[in-house]
């Protein structure tokens, strides 16, 4: 997400879909977002009916938090990150572009 003020995208698009945002380890580490919010194994395992990951690149401790969701898109510039071995639809790009232009058309529908 590059910078903590990203994280504003997800909050977004959570807020369309009536959801909620989870991050990573590194989103934790980095001081934009508390512990609570952290999804895999140092965090929460969560099981929602739809995860939208963006940014992430499916490194098991992660994955381990997430395994049980039922529908997984996946958003990640790298075409060959690990997170799309889980997902069930991928989206090879920027989520800082990605993520608005769903937030979009959702609010539009």
């Amino acid at each position: 997400m590059k910078n903590e003020n990203n994280l504003s995208l997800l909050e977004d698009l959570a807020e369309a879909l009536g959801g909620a945002v989870g991050v990573s380890r590194a989103v934790v580490d980095a001081g934009w977002a508390d512990h609570n919010d952290q999804v895999g194994k140092s965090g929460k395992t969560i099981s929602p009916g739809l995860y939208i990951v963006a940014g992430v690149s499916g490194a098991v401790h992660h994955t381990m938090g997430m395994d049980t969701s039922k529908v997984v898109v996946a958003i990640n510039t790298d075409a060959n990150a690990a997170i799309f071995r889980f997902a069930d639809y991928g989206i090879v790009g920027d989520a800082l572009e990605v993520l608005p232009a769903i937030t979009k058309a959702l609010r539009a529908k």
